[in-house]
């Protein structure tokens, strides 16, 4: 008698780091369940995507994907998920279903809410560590107080723990994960649990011995305290600070609902350089969003020049359902929304 075959699965991952994180923990998951990971996406008994909504062209790949799949169970999860079924909806539930028939929709929070073991870690040495969920910015252009929901924090103790662990197994490295990194500590998942704020929660990892480097993402400009500054002078602290500025024209800042000007930013920079001379600054800039004129588009262009960035994440603006700049006309041609990309591209990366 033939010995039964445990049943396969094949897992993709859109999207940013945080996404990568949530499926370490899927993939834990399915092993523990009986499950073995296969590189043969039409071979896998189960398939299992986790989606990122932040753009239009994220979720064509998804929808590219799931078209070009044979017959398997197939369940969709992560943001495109969040964004229909969580607290914020972005469009209907049924809107996606109709776009994905076949294809089962679970909530990321629903999928794992059973989860207590260790993350499948991909790399030994460098670990990616999630602090905070969600966000409660808005900027204008953003999907993810919609996909992800209001901001809560993981207690420190857990935190400091689960590094501390990682370290006994041998990682030296560590990526601390958020949508907001700064913000660490407001509203915390444990009641009673004391509000520990960004820079102590470094200092405290920073103590654990035999861990080498501690990196974070991501940061935004207006809550960018001293105290953090002070802390990245830190020997293990990375000495690369990502940190979006989205534009460089105080007009369109403001269309994006961010909360800091371009003054303000460069005058961050400058003191962030003055404490640590040494540092790399990267960025994430957006061109082509609505109204945005080749004069703004110049203003940008202006000022990462005299930022002089390591590194940006540039991206064509991409009309988001549900976010307020859905509301205005996207009115930048695609074919101008990548010239301008390219000046970019060569100017920074």
């Amino acid at each position: 008698m033939k010995r039964k075959l445990p049943q396969t699965y094949y897992l993709k991952t859109f999207g940013c780091q945080q996404n990568e994180a949530d499926s370490e923990k899927i993939a834990a998951l399915l092993e523990k369940k009986g499950y073995r990971p296969t590189k043969n996406k039409q071979r896998a008994d189960l398939i299992i995507i986790n989606s990122c909504s932040v753009r239009e062209s994220a979720e064509n790949r998804v929808f590219g994907l799931i078209n070009n799949l044979k017959k398997s169970k197939i369940i969709l999860t992560g943001c495109m998920v969040g964004s229909a079924l969580g607290e914020r909806k972005r469009y209907t539930l049924k809107q996606l279903k109709k776009k994905l028939p076949n294809v089962e929709l679970i909530l990321l929070d629903e999928l794992l809410k059973d989860f207590k073991d260790k993350p499948k870690r991909k790399n030994k040495k460098s670990a990616l560590v999630p602090i905070m969920e969600g966000c409660n910015n808005f900027c204008s252009y953003c999907v993810v107080p919609y996909a992800r929901g209001k901001e809560v924090s993981r207690p420190f103790e857990e935190i400091v723990c689960e590094v501390k662990a990682l370290v006994k197994k041998g990682y030296e490295e560590i990526m601390l994960l958020g949508q907001n990194v700064n913000s660490y500590g407001k509203k915390l998942k444990t009641k009673n649990t004391k509000q520990t704020p960004f820079a102590k929660l470094l200092k405290e990892l920073h103590k654990i011995k035999n861990l080498k480097k501690i990196k974070f993402m991501t940061s935004n400009p207006w809550d960018l305290t001293d105290d953090i500054i002070k802390t990245l002078k830190l020997p293990k602290i990375d000495r690369y600070l990502h940190l979006p500025v989205q534009s460089g024209d105080n007009k369109i800042l403001k269309k994006m609902k961010r909360k800091s000007t371009v003054e303000e930013y460069f005058k961050l920079i400058k003191k962030i350089r003055e404490e640590i001379p040494n540092i790399k600054i990267g960025t994430d800039i957006i061109v082509g969003f609505p109204g945005e004129t080749k004069k703004q588009f110049e203003n940008t262009i202006k000022f990462c020049k005299k930022v002089n960035f390591t590194q940006a994440y540039i991206s064509k603006y991409s009309s988001r359902p549900g976010t307020t700049a859905f509301k205005l006309k996207d009115n930048i041609p695609m074919k101008e929304k990548k010239r301008r990309w390219r000046i970019l591209e060569k100017l920074i990366n």
